[in-house]
């Protein structure tokens, strides 16, 4: 059973930074791919950033050249640097996993299948 753990949330002002960090729990680390979430409350739970297993990656157009999705295939870990924020990406943020093997980095919820538990990043104006 793969487990995944976030970690880097916080508060910060409009126009800081934060890097969210996943560690996951697995012994094969490259031969799953990742993505990151958010899920701001009332609303639906919404793709953030992905990364496929030869490291190519795809992001929301709401993120793009803020956010920077990186992993760390020695290290069991997955990064989400997120830049210039703005109040808008206050939410929950999640990671996510699925064993297998993809060439085109993805935003699809179900095509996950492990999630992790989540982390808090708040936004001030």
């Amino acid at each position: 059973q793969v487990q995944l753990v976030e970690s880097g949330g916080g508060s910060v002002q409009a126009g800081g930074s934060l890097r969210l960090s996943c560690a996951v729990s697995t012994y094969a680390y490259s031969a799953y791919y990742m993505g990151w979430f958010r899920q701001a409350p009332g609303k639906e739970r919404e793709g953030v950033a992905a990364i496929a297993n030869d490291g190519s990656t795809t992001y929301a157009d709401s993120v793009k050249g803020r956010f920077t999705i990186s992993q760390d295939n020695a290290k069991n870990t997955l990064y989400l640097q997120m830049n210039s924020l703005k109040p808008e990406d206050t939410a929950m943020y999640y990671c996510a996993a699925r064993f297998g093997w993809t060439l085109r980095a993805t935003l699809r919820l179900n095509e996950y299948n492990y999630w992790g538990q989540g982390t808090q990043v708040t936004v001030s104006s």
